[in-house]
């Protein structure tokens, strides 16, 4: 990294050619670290890269070395649709809850959970389609999970009334301290005793009793 200045002050200058590992990846990624710092969500690539006049290829091994590091570390980067933004380790969950005095159990009711794990697994999906798998009405339940931030409309489909389609948001991956959606655990499915047909089935974890 640049040494710094007679103010104390390290160069940030644009125009990074980025070498893996080197100095320069490292300043880029001091860079790239303070604007995740300041963004109320998570930043694009593109954004990323325009913001700092580098190439989006430079941001991205950056943005890898700010990962690594963060093993080390409090912080972690988080890797959504939506693209990278700075979280809490999760590891750290308890540390941060008795710091802020927040309830260490969930509040989220069981219906509650069941549509977000419908969300989450098969997701974009229609509140139709949820109903469907539960054999319940989820209008209350998804109601309070997009209240919570942790699902959002994301479109609508063709099909008649054209039902809103549902997808979940980062603060879902921060909520379970996911770093992406693909570590979410595999799933069996459970079929449906009262159904006649082999596509009616639920969703349930491996690990599910």
């Amino acid at each position: 990294m640049e040494s710094p200045d007679q103010n104390g002050s390290a160069d940030y200058s644009t125009g990074v050619q980025a070498t893996p590992g080197g100095a320069e990846v490292q300043q880029l990624a001091a860079r790239i670290e303070a604007l995740l710092f300041v963004a109320p969500t998570a930043v694009d690539l593109n954004r990323l890269a325009s913001a700092l006049e580098v190439t989006a290829r430079q941001a991205e091994e950056a943005l890898g070395w700010l990962e690594r590091t963060y093993h080390r570390r409090g912080l972690a980067l988080e890797r959504s649709r939506h693209g990278y933004q700075l979280t809490s380790d999760p590891a750290l969950a308890e540390d941060i809850e008795r710091f802020l005095e927040l309830e260490s159990t969930s509040r989220l009711t069981k219906a509650a959970l069941e549509v977000l794990a419908v969300v989450a697994y098969q997701q974009p999906v229609t509140r139709p389609h949820i109903d469907s798998i539960r054999g319940v009405n989820s209008d209350s339940a998804l109601r309070t999970l997009v209240r919570y931030g942790l699902i959002e409309e994301v479109g609508r489909t063709d099909a008649p009334g054209r039902p809103i389609l549902y997808a979940t948001t980062p603060d879902f991956l921060q909520y379970f301290g996911l770093a992406s959606l693909e570590v979410l655990p595999p799933l069996q499915l459970e079929p449906d005793r009262d159904a006649d047909d082999e596509s009616a089935v639920r969703p349930i974890a491996q690990d599910e009793s």
